[in-house]
């Protein structure tokens, strides 16, 4: 297809990406990474929210576990059932908010990789690339319905793995899905250099008290939830 890429994900994998798709990423890889550590297979369900190419929900259904994934953006939805179909591993990827997505059903686990870079404008893009990653002046505009929805989204004992930057505060992620009934922490750091998002709006976020003068470096983070 024209304007298709490929890029290189865990295990030697490449899969197809779109224009305007978030590639899979250092954040991916660690989220792949937690997912790994999880007993899921055969007979379990898992929703991967925000699936870009598909890259966690397809290494969720290679377990045999039955997969739903989300997103919003269509061209996210393409790409990731095109690499199901490349891969040939059974997925079903849905356009539009995971809520609704969700449609009441009940899942053993839950992957997300929200958009969480802190932007100027307040209101979550509808539309382009940056739906990937900005997400309102505190970055937390897709992180907090999600730790909302979470106690409705997992059965009893199932979990939820989500992946973001410790620039958005991954003690109130904690303290929110602790509330909502979950056993929660922190289960992965990992450090990278500021990509050219961060490094565009470093004024502002200096300004904001986002990031210290001359940093480079982001923490990302995955902190896992146990419905209980």
């Amino acid at each position: 297809m024209a304007g298709t890429t490929t890029r290189p994900v865990a295990r030697g994998r490449r899969l197809i990406s779109l224009p305007g798709v978030y590639r899979p990423q250092a954040d991916t890889l660690l989220l792949q990474a937690a997912l790994a550590g999880e007993d899921i297979g055969p007979g379990h369900h898992a929703l991967d929210i925000g699936t870009g190419t598909g890259a966690v929900a397809l290494r969720a259904a290679a377990t045999g576990a039955t997969v739903t994934a989300v997103d919003t953006s269509w061209p996210a939805v393409l790409a990731a059932r095109l690499n199901a179909v490349r891969l040939r591993l059974p997925l079903t990827v849905v356009h539009g908010d995971f809520v609704a997505a969700a449609a009441g059903r009940r899942y053993d686990l839950v992957t997300a990789n929200p958009p969480y870079v802190p932007s100027p404008d307040r209101e979550l893009p509808t539309r382009g690339a940056n739906r990937a990653w900005d997400a309102g002046a505190d970055g937390r505009g897709v992180i907090d319905p999600i730790c909302a929805s979470a106690p409705a989204l997992l059965r009893p004992g199932g979990v939820l793995l989500m992946v973001h930057s410790a620039m958005c505060d991954s003690d109130r992620t904690v303290d929110l899905l602790e509330r909502g009934g979950l056993d929660a922490r922190v289960v992965a750091r990992r450090d990278v250099p500021w990509g050219p998002v961060l490094r565009s709006r470093r004024a502002w976020l200096q300004e904001r008290g986002f990031a210290a003068p001359g940093e480079q470096w982001e923490e990302l983070v995955v902190i896992r939830g146990r419905y209980t």
